[in-house]
C-alpha cells in the first residue's frame, strides 16, 4: 500500500481534542475516511504502551470502535477474535473494515489495523481481527451459571499503581491511564514473592471518571499485569491471540478483572480472564494465548 494510505491525509484523521470524551475514547478513536467507506484513521497514543508496543487491549477496542461503527446498528461486540500479528507502535494507524454478513440480530466483520513502515514503503499489518455484533440492549435477562464472583479486599484495601516497583512503571505508562488496585493476596510478585499459583486480580476503573461499556470491557480483559509474573517469569508476554465474549452491558462503577493461567508449556501459556460489575454481573470473559517471557 502506498505511503499515502497511513495518517497522510490531514482531513482525514480522528480529533482528539477534549470533545472526544476520555481518555480512553481519545486513544481509541477512529474516523471513517469519506472517500473509502470501511476505512478508518487513527492515531496510536504512546501513552497506552506496555513495554515496546501499545497495550493489545486498546488496540482491539480500537478495531472494535471501527467495526461498531461499520455493522451499525449492530454496535456492540458479542464474539471478537484478534491475532496479533507484529508489535504495534505509537503513531498513525488505519483501520480498514469489511462487513462480512449482515444479519438480523447478529453481524460478522472482520478488521485489519495497519502502519506504515517507511522502510519499505508500505503497510504493515499489527492485528487482524474476525467480531461478531449485536445489541445488548436487547438481550434476554435469562442468566443461568455457576461462576461466582472473584472474593478480595475493597478497593481503598487493595494496591495501587503508586506502589509497583519503579522499573515495571518505567515500562507501563499504561497504568497511568488506569485505576487499577491490586488484590494484596496476588502481589507477592512485586516483593520478590510470586506465589507460583499464576493468578492476578484486582478493581479497575478509568480515572477521569469514564463509565464501562462494552468497549472498554475489551481493554478490561488485557488490563492487568501478565500472571507470568506470579510465576516469576518477568518481562514482555506477547500475545498470540484474544478472544474476548462480552455477555452484558456493565452496571456503572468499579470493574472485578481476575486472569489465570493453568498451563505454561513449549513457551506459551493460556490466560484467562473474568470481569464483573458492580452488580456481580459476570460480564466479560476472555482467553488468549501469550508467548512466555524469555
Amino acid at each position: 500500500m502506498a505511503a499515502a494510505s497511513v495518517g497522510q491525509d490531514p482531513d482525514s484523521g480522528p480529533d482528539f481534542g477534549p470533545e472526544s470524551g476520555s481518555e480512553f475514547d481519545r486513544g481509541s478513536a477512529v474516523r471513517e475516511r469519506a472517500a473509502e467507506p470501511g476505512v478508518y484513521d487513527a492515531e496510536l497514543d504512546p501513552g497506552w504502551r506496555i513495554g515496546a508496543g501499545v497495550n493489545g487491549g486498546l488496540l482491539l477496542a480500537l478495531a472494535g470502535r471501527a467495526l461498531s461503527q461499520r455493522l451499525a446498528p449492530h454496535r456492540d461486540p458479542f464474539s471478537i477474535s484478534g491475532y496479533y500479528l507484529t508489535a504495534s507502535r505509537p503513531g498513525p494507524a488505519v483501520v480498514r473494515t469489511e462487513a462480512v454478513r449482515i444479519g438480523r440480530t447478529l453481524s460478522t466483520g472482520s478488521a485489519s489495523l495497519r502502519q506504515f513502515d517507511p522502510r519499505t514503503g508500505e503497510e504493515i499489518e499489527r492485528l487482524r481481527v474476525l467480531a461478531s455484533y449485536g445489541d445488548l440492549t436487547a438481550a434476554q435477562e435469562d442468566v443461568r451459571t455457576s461462576a461466582v464472583p472473584p472474593e478480595m479486599p475493597p478497593p481503598e484495601q487493595c494496591i495501587g499503581a503508586e506502589h509497583a516497583p519503579p522499573e515495571f512503571m518505567a515500562q507501563a505508562d499504561l497504568l497511568q491511564r488506569l485505576d487499577l488496585r491490586l488484590d494484596p493476596a496476588c502481589v507477592g510478585w512485586a516483593l520478590g514473592s510470586p506465589s507460583g499459583v499464576g493468578r492476578i486480580q484486582g478493581w479497575l476503573r478509568l480515572p477521569d471518571g469514564r463509565e464501562p461499556d462494552p468497549l472498554m470491557l475489551l481493554l478490561a480483559v488485557d488490563a492487568l499485569p501478565p500472571v507470568t509474573f506470579d510465576l516469576g517469569l518477568f518481562g514482555w508476554t506477547p500475545t498470540i491471540e484474544l478472544t474476548a465474549h462480552v455477555r452484558a452491558l456493565p452496571a456503572p462503577g468499579w470493574l472485578r478483572v481476575t486472569h489465570a493461567t493453568r498451563n505454561l508449556a513449549n513457551g506459551f501459556l493460556e490466560e484467562d480472564c473474568e470481569v464483573w460489575d458492580s452488580k456481580d454481573r459476570l460480564v466479560a470473559q476472555s482467553r488468549q494465548l501469550a508467548i512466555v517471557p524469555r
